[in-house]
């Protein structure tokens, strides 16, 4: 009986006839290869004999038949796919003292400010979306001038509007720190028709999670 790791040699004279030989080499090679494929070597003996073996040696140095290569195992797409870029550390640090004053100014948290920002715009001050929202904290224009923004695009004007529209959603929500950011992302009227909870907008029940995530206790 032969089993893996158990050698096997086969010795085919090819001397006497052209077609029969060629049969039983075809016959002796998928004996040997068997179901996992394994690697053939050939050589010829001092008889003349075709030597055929699925280990080498000195009668069989030739590989006739190479072994399959390593299935690959296989990988989902998602663990393909880049991981999402992090905010940019170097916009980061140029805005991290404009954070700080606008959060001194508005006592509003500069761990909540630097989470928004890092959502919302990824520190980019030039940031603009398909919906029109601008700046590090993507103001949409109505609420720029509603808190008195002349140039979105401006960072300092930018983080005191963004500021003062969180501050606001806190007081409106009573401090409920969840229902502040999905009226940020969504506006608080959603907020309101749903009953005062989490609207069931895909995007907003996203936003929320995320900015919770990246919110960074004690000080920035």
């Amino acid at each position: 009986m032969t089993g893996p790791g158990i050698g096997r040699v086969f010795e085919v004279n090819l001397t006497h006839s052209s077609r029969l030989p060629l049969v039983w080499v075809g016959a002796a090679v998928a004996c040997l290869a068997g179901p996992a494929g394994a690697q053939i070597y050939a050589g010829t003996s001092g008889s003349g004999a075709v030597v055929l073996s699925n280990f080498q040696t000195n009668e069989t140095p030739e590989v006739v038949i190479a072994a399959p290569d390593e299935p690959r195992p296989f990988v989902p797409l998602e663990a393909r796919r880049a991981p999402a870029a992090a905010p940019d550390e170097q916009r980061m640090a140029q805005y991290k003292p404009m954070i700080q004053k606008v959060a001194q100014e508005t006592s509003v948290s500069p761990q909540l400010l630097h989470a928004v920002v890092a959502v919302e715009s990824g520190y980019d001050a030039k940031a603009i979306s398909r919906k029109g929202a601008q700046g590090l904290m993507q103001l949409m224009p109505q609420t720029a001038q509603r808190f008195g923004v002349r140039n979105a695009l401006d960072p300092l004007q930018n983080l005191r509007g963004g500021a003062l529209y969180l501050k606001w959603l806190l007081d409106y929500f009573n401090g409920d720190l969840k229902l502040a950011l999905a009226g940020y992302n969504a506006g608080e009227n959603e907020v309101v028709r749903a009953g005062y909870k989490i609207p069931p907008i895909k995007e907003t029940r996203d936003y929320v999670p995320k900015v919770l995530a990246q919110m960074v206790p004690g000080p920035i």
